[in-house]
């Protein structure tokens, strides 16, 4: 090229702009086209469908789907692959539910024999069923029932004579949707299913009775008339106090009679030594020293026995007035009965004051004949309040020989220290003992187990929130409870806390359907 020739540009003509803006356009066009291709292909490579809704009439309750899936014409979930189509629904039947399978062509019933259809379920834990078909009517029914939770993931395969095809099915019924963070909102513990010792034991009902072995009536033991009464109904006492006094003839008596013989013991040792020293200056015989010494010791008997009678009576030798008799607490305790007033005229025997020593009380149970070889002396009880929330330990101290003619029972009785008075007598109480401890493979804590209808369940732990697993439980001791069918060892489920879990599963209950 010559070095002369100019650098030009030729200017675009109108139709090459028109034929550009064509180009663009088709372009779009075209890309359009290819990702409407794409969006409209199904998920998985063999077209397999997968079931958006809950056949229970949950729907998209617990907004796991953002599509609506398909229904088929028996209300069941569609899935289809090329002209092969297949509907499930999960149907009850007499009390029980039951997987149902249609099968189509090109939207067309085929019938039941057209396909052999396997059906696998798994478990939010884990476990693996397999499902059995049989042709009822126009369709496949499950051979047997499907056991609640009705919470799972299937795996269809269908097999013609053309292709084999595989579907995938989910059924999320009664799943109670909580965040981590409302869990942890609402005081939800999560635990897992554990191996733990439960103690097996045995209640029986009981009262809170006086122990009687620190009990007194307190009777006068002399006939009087109350002078005065010191101590007053629910009063506490020490041991020595005086209760009451009371003027007694009989005291007065006794008392006369002990200073009489006081007198006689005085003359009687002053003439035993005046006769001793005349025997001794050999003024007076041997015989009268001999003599007043019998009176001497005869005196000194006469004032012991003065003296015991008036102990015998809890009186005391001396005071200011002869028939003042005062009435004193024998132990310290408390003043749960009286029955004597100021100028009252009572006998000897009279039950005036019942004083009981509250600091230990007894827990008296009636123990049936059938029972007996399990509760024993030293046998460790717990003693539960029936009126408040108290407990206690002890062990059993009595258990009576007899049984009651008509009760055909036996007492027993444990012995509670009561320092602070709460065990009351007249209290009702349960006394529980452990008759045995053995160990259990599976077992979770007593609160995290609920009724749900007429069946106990837990709720286990599942990605989103909870799922009522229907449980067989076995053996307790009111802290841990025995899980024998129903839960695998380890599964995480709601412990404390699992009453709120039950509340949230009992608002959507209502739209519970097959």
């Amino acid at each position: 090229m010559s070095s002369t020739m100019k650098n030009t540009t030729s200017p675009i003509s109108k139709k090459q702009w028109i034929a550009i803006a064509a180009l663009v356009a088709a372009g779009l066009a075209g890309g359009a086209a290819i990702l409407g291709t794409e969006s409209a292909r199904p998920a998985d490579p063999h077209g397999h469908a997968k079931a958006q809704g809950d056949e229970h009439g949950h729907g998209n309750e617990h907004g796991d789907h953002e599509e609506e899936a398909a229904k088929g014409p028996n209300g069941g979930q569609l899935m289809t692959e090329g002209d092969f189509g297949l509907e499930i629904r999960l149907v009850e039947e007499g009390g029980q539910a039951r997987l149902r399978v249609w099968l189509y062509d090109q939207g067309k019933p085929l019938p039941p024999s057209a396909a052999q259809v396997a059906i696998t379920l798994t478990r939010p834990g884990g476990e693996q069923q397999q499902v059995a078909l049989a042709p009822t009517g126009k369709a496949l029914s499950s051979t047997q029932p499907i056991e609640e939770p009705h919470a799972f993931e299937a795996t269809i395969e269908a097999r013609t004579p053309k292709e084999p095809y595989l579907f995938s099915y989910s059924q999320q019924e009664g799943r109670v949707a909580m965040t981590d963070a409302q869990v942890q909102a609402a005081g939800i513990a999560v635990e897992p299913a554990t191996e733990a010792s439960i103690r097996t034991s045995l209640q029986l009902p009981g009262e809170i009775r006086f122990n009687e072995d620190r009990t007194a009536h307190v009777v006068p033991r002399v006939a009087g008339i109350v002078d005065s009464v010191s101590a007053n109904l629910g009063q506490m006492v020490r041991r020595g106090q005086v209760l009451a006094v009371i003027s007694s003839a009989s005291v007065s008596e006794l008392r006369s009679e002990l200073q009489a013989a006081q007198k006689r013991l005085a003359l009687a040792r002053t003439t035993h030594e005046r006769e001793k020293r005349l025997w001794e200056e050999k003024i007076s015989p041997q015989q009268d020293v001999q003599q007043a010494e019998q009176a001497l010791r005869e005196a000194e008997i006469a004032v012991a026995n003065a003296h015991q009678k008036l102990q015998a009576i809890g009186a005391a030798a001396g005071g200011t007035a002869l028939n003042r008799f005062e009435l004193r607490a024998p132990f310290d305790g408390a003043i749960v009965e009286k029955h004597i007033a100021l100028g009252e005229a009572v006998k000897e025997d009279a039950s005036v004051f019942t004083l009981s020593d509250l600091s230990s009380v007894w827990a008296e149970i009636d123990v049936p004949a059938k029972n007996l070889n399990q509760v024993r002396v030293g046998s460790k009880v717990t003693v539960r309040s029936s009126a408040f929330d108290e407990t206690a330990s002890g062990t059993v101290a009595y258990v009576g020989a007899l049984l009651g003619e008509l009760t055909r029972t036996a007492k027993a009785r444990i012995v509670l220290p009561n320092p602070q008075g709460a065990w009351r007598p007249g209290l009702f109480v349960t006394v529980e003992l452990v008759t045995g401890e053995a160990a259990a493979a599976v077992t979770v804590a007593a609160e995290a187990v609920q009724q749900l209808g007429d069946k106990p369940v837990v709720f286990m732990k599942v990605p989103g929130g909870f799922l009522p697993q229907p449980v067989e439980v076995g053996r307790s001791d009111g802290q841990r409870v025995e899980i024998v069918k129903g839960l695998p060892p380890g599964t995480p489920h709601a412990a404390a806390g699992s009453f709120v879990v039950k509340s949230e599963a009992g608002k959507g209950s209502a739209t519970h359907t097959h």
